[in-house]
């Protein structure tokens, strides 16, 4: 079963239409979706260097993953929300484009990784930790250079 006619439905919306036809939607939500980007990264960045011993020295990998927390949340809501909505306008296209797929696996992947394992471990640490941790940070830096990967790949494709 092919999800193409799906995707032409998605392209086919109201906001599809709306967003594709507009000479401004399209950039302004890119670019709340690029702040998003920025403001996940920082966060990621942030605990997982610190999970690795690099940074942020007065403050355990705990404290940091508590504060940023709400920080991870809101940014990832917006871009959701936003990657959504830039989806909606160019459906047909992200359909056929490998670029669109492997962004899409690398996401889930980086989610649910940074929201369990990843989690797990800068809570149980106190700082630069364990060779354990720092497998776990490399990986989860990895998978959301993935997500950033994907996303300038789909921008030139």
């Amino acid at each position: 079963m092919s999800l193409q006619p799906i995707f032409q439905t998605i392209e086919n919306t109201p906001v599809g239409l709306a967003i594709r036809d507009s000479q401004w939607l399209f950039p302004i939500i890119e670019g709340c979706h690029l702040l998003g980007l920025a403001l996940i990264g920082g966060v990621v960045l942030l605990v997982n260097m610190r999970m690795l011993g690099l940074g942020l020295g007065k403050e355990s990998a705990a404290e940091l993953e508590r504060d940023a927390r709400p920080y991870f949340n809101g940014s990832l809501i917006l871009m959701l929300v936003t990657g959504s909505l830039l989806f909606t306008s160019e459906a047909v296209k992200c359909y056929n484009n490998q670029a669109f797929w492997f962004k899409m696996s690398s996401l889930l992947l980086a989610i649910i990784f940074t929201m369990t394992i990843n989690r797990r471990a800068a809570l149980a640490g106190t700082g630069g930790g364990s060779s354990g941790a720092k497998v776990i940070a490399i990986i989860n830096l990895l998978l959301w250079t993935g997500v950033g990967v994907g996303g300038r790949w789909i921008g030139f494709s």
